[in-house]
């Protein structure tokens, strides 16, 4: 954890600016310019970042059979079931929650619940692998329920990952059905629509 922590303060940290910088502007949540992307998660055109927040928390996975396997040959492997994050500002101070589905929900009183107010979910529409070895991949997500689903509230990018991959221990009969909780840390950016 001891190498883990300072990257951590670091997404803190960006994620904070961002909030800063969107309350300084007045009530539009315009933020820093987004980090280099790979072309397969790129925010669509004409959609501009408005909110981004740093996720601590973790990716959970579970040792099943594989789906699809004939009855006898099925053999346990690793299953991504959830993630479930805190969402941070600049100061460590927890602004939302993140977990299955997946879904982001801001806690009352923050610019981003203001600008995103009730549980925004996602489904996935690109992928990159993560720059940093060992670490779950890149994401673009796109908006599929919640505000501005269909509006203003484009896509979600989650990118600056750390950790969370399946576990490297082998999943077999002795430890079938058991769950595994890995550690992750991550930045969300919220993209709108001009």
């Amino acid at each position: 954890m001891n190498l883990i922590d300072p990257l951590i303060r670091r997404h803190v940290a960006l994620a904070g600016a961002t909030l800063l910088a969107a309350c300084a502007g007045g009530t539009a949540l315009v933020a820093m310019p987004p980090a280099d992307v790979p072309a397969a998660i790129a925010a669509p055109a004409g959609q501009v970042l408005e909110v981004a927040v740093a996720a601590r928390g973790v990716q959970i996975y579970e040792c099943r059979a594989t789906p699809g396997s004939a009855a006898g040959t099925a053999r346990p492997e690793w299953a991504f079931v959830a993630p479930e994050a805190t969402l941070l500002d600049a100061q460590g101070r927890t602004v939302g929650q993140h977990g299955a589905g997946p879904h982001w929900t801001f806690d009352g009183g923050t610019p981003a619940a203001a600008r995103f107010p009730g549980r925004v979910t996602g489904r996935v529409t690109g992928r990159a692998e993560a720059p940093r070895a060992g670490a779950i991949p890149w994401l673009r997500l796109d908006v599929a329920a919640g505000p501005g689903a269909g509006g203003s509230l484009g896509s979600i990018q989650r990118v600056n990952t750390i950790g969370g991959l399946a576990p490297a221990t082998p999943c077999d009969t002795t430890v079938a059905g058991q769950r595994v909780r890995v550690p992750y840390t991550a930045d969300y950016r919220f993209y709108a629509a001009r």
